[in-house]
C-alpha cells in the first residue's frame, strides 16, 4: 500500500513538473515574439495581449506585463465559479508565468521587413501558445474568459475569441491605420495555424467510415494492428438495394496512412470517408479539453 502511494505521489509530481515546464517554455516563446518583434514594430496582437499593447502604445509608462496582470485579475475571480479547478490553477500559474516572461524576457530579434517580422512573430507566438495549451492550463486572459462565456451563455469559444479580436483590430485600424490592422490579422492567422500544428500535430483525430465487402478483414486490421476500437453499423445500399456493413472508427492522423494503405490493399473498390473531429471523448483516443 505504501509503495503504491509513493508511486502515485511520484507520478503526480512528475505530471505537475512537466506541466509547469510547458507553461514556462511556452511563456518564454510568447515573450520573445512580443518584446522582440511586436513592440519594436508597433504591431498589435489578439486577445488581452493586443489590448495591453494598444494601451501601452498610448501610455508607454504603463508596462505590458502590468496591464496583463490587471486584466487577468477580474477574469480569474469570475473564473473560479465556472472553470474546472485543475484548469483554473494551471491557468493562474500560466498567467503569472506569462506576465513574468513579458517583464523579464527581453530578446531582440533582428528582423526589419514588416511582412517577415509579422510572419516570424506569428510563428514564434504560435509555438509558445501551442506549448502552453499542451499543458493542463492556459496563459489566462482570453482563454479563461472564453470558457466562462461558454459555461455561462453557451457561446462557442471561437465566437468569443473572434469578437474580442475583431474589437482589437477595429481599434487598431481606427487609431493606427489600416496597415497595422492588416499586420495584426496576419499575426493572428499565423499564430492560430501554428497553434493547431503544435497542439494537434500528428496526433490529430480523424473519424473514418468504410464500406467494403472485406469489412471483416479491415475490422481485424483496425483492432489488432492499429489497436483502435471500431463500430460495425448495419446499412442498406440505396443504389444496389443490398445490405452492407459500415465500419466506423476514430484514429490519429499518423495512423490514417496505414489504414488507407491496408484498405486499398484488401479492397481497391472500398468506399472510405475521412472526416475532421472537433473533440473526442474516450479512453486512449480522447482529446477533450482540460477545463
Amino acid at each position: 500500500m505504501e509503495t503504491t502511494k509513493r508511486i502515485t505521489a511520484s507520478a503526480k509530481a512528475v505530471e505537475v513538473a512537466y506541466n509547469l515546464f510547458l507553461l514556462v517554455i511556452g511563456a518564454a516563446f510568447c515573450a520573445v515574439a512580443i518584446n522582440g518583434i511586436l513592440i519594436p514594430h508597433n504591431f498589435l496582437a489578439g486577445g488581452f495581449t493586443g489590448l495591453a499593447l494598444f494601451i501601452h502604445y498610448h501610455f508607454p509608462y504603463l508596462p505590458v506585463s502590468l496591464l496583463l496582470l490587471f486584466f487577468n485579475v477580474p477574469v480569474f475571480v469570475a473564473g473560479w465559479a465556472f472553470v474546472g479547478r485543475r484548469f483554473f490553477f494551471y491557468s493562474l500559474v500560466g498567467a503569472l508565468t506569462f506576465t513574468a516572461a513579458i517583464e523579464f524576457v527581453q530578446v531582440q530579434v533582428p528582423v526589419h521587413d514588416a511582412i517577415v517580422a509579422v510572419l516570424l512573430a506569428g510563428i514564434i507566438n504560435g509555438i509558445g501558445a501551442g506549448i502552453t495549451l499542451r499543458s493542463f492550463g492556459s496563459p489566462g486572459g482570453l482563454a479563461v474568459l472564453s470558457v466562462i462565456v461558454f459555461k455561462k451563455f453557451s457561446v462557442k469559444l471561437g465566437t468569443t475569441v473572434l469578437a474580442f479580436n475583431a474589437f482589437v483590430v477595429a481599434c487598431g485600424a481606427y487609431l493606427f491605420g489600416l496597415d497595422v490592422a492588416i499586420y495584426t490579422l496576419i499575426f493572428i492567422f499565423v499564430t492560430s495555424k501554428t497553434v493547431d500544428l503544435v497542439v494537434t500535430g500528428l496526433s490529430q483525430r480523424k473519424s473514418v467510415m468504410i464500406v467494403s465487402e472485406r469489412w471483416e478483414d479491415i475490422k481485424r486490421f483496425i483492432l489488432e494492428d492499429i489497436e483502435r476500437g471500431v463500430t460495425v453499423l448495419e446499412a442498406h445500399g440505396g443504389y444496389n438495394e443490398r445490405d452492407d456493413k459500415v465500419l466506423y472508427t476514430v484514429i490519429t492522423f499518423s495512423e490514417l496512412t496505414r489504414l488507407k494503405h491496408e484498405v486499398r490493399h484488401l479492397d481497391p473498390t472500398a468506399f472510405l470517408v475521412v472526416s475532421e473531429t472537433l473533440e473526442v471523448m474516450g479512453q486512449r483516443i480522447g482529446n477533450q479539453p482540460h477545463w
